[in-house]
């Protein structure tokens, strides 16, 4: 069964998404018969660091708050973040236009390093402090990866996989999808948020036992003509 996944690496929620999906894939017995892919959101695709604002000044600026409420709606986040295993520190945290980071995703997805790619780009980001926007950063990424530098260079100095990141934001919108992350079971079910882990099993559980019900092959209906011109493991029958 596929699973989609839209996401952010802006999005702390998203982080503690992949944490929670990732616990709940180690609970089901079936798992190796999950396909996970993710997919590219942008929650502010006209976003420019040029003044080097951090995380609260973004926020306080974009949400109309102040840079006290900012901080204190980010402790909250933090605080759920941990209970996930992970530790952000929102105070150093580089805002940051996300276009190119999805891009080096699609990049690394077509050599079977996707979910590595998304991982390593939520930590840069999260807990490394590192301005993913930034080329030599997501150069940095790549060769941590184990991916050809040269190759990942030539493809920021390009387009290439332009066009994939905006057709996987085409899609969400599309499919209705308004905010991240969010999890598409066989294009059948849709789990937003990042929701409990046993929020998790059980979705994946009901879409997994319906998808695979939909895969079996029952006995054909016999129209009165078995045994007629055919032949078997004994012969043949005329």
């Amino acid at each position: 069964m596929k699973v989609e996944i839209w996401s952010d690496v802006m999005c702390p929620f998203c982080y503690i998404g992949k944490r929670h999906f990732e616990k709940a894939m180690e609970a089901l017995p079936f798992q190796d018969e999950i396909e996970v892919e993710w997919k590219s959101f942008q929650l502010n695709p006209d976003y420019e660091n040029v003044d080097h604002e951090d995380l609260y000044a973004y926020l306080a600026r974009s949400k109309g708050m102040s840079r006290q409420q900012a901080q204190q709606m980010t402790l909250q986040v933090a605080d759920m973040a941990k209970n996930a295993g992970l530790s952000i520190d929102f105070s150093t945290n580089i805002p940051a236009n996300s276009f190119n980071a999805h891009r080096l995703i699609h990049f690394a997805a077509d050599k079977g390093l996707q979910d590595q790619a998304e991982e390593a780009l939520f930590k840069a980001h999260f807990v490394e402090a590192r301005d993913v926007a930034n080329p030599e950063e997501l150069l940095s990424i790549a060769k941590e990866l184990g991916l050809e530098v040269e190759a990942v260079k030539k493809m920021l100095d390009s387009d290439e996989f332009a066009e994939a990141v905006r057709y996987d934001v085409y899609e969400s919108q599309q499919l209705g999808i308004r905010g991240v992350p969010y999890f598409v079971l066989d294009r059948k079910y849709g789990i937003s948020g990042a929701q409990p882990v046993e929020t998790f099993v059980e979705a994946i559980t009901k879409g997994y036992k319906e998808w695979k019900e939909s895969k079996k092959v029952g006995p054909l209906e016999d129209l009165g003509t078995a045994g007629k011109n055919a032949c078997d493991d004994t012969g043949c029958e005329i």
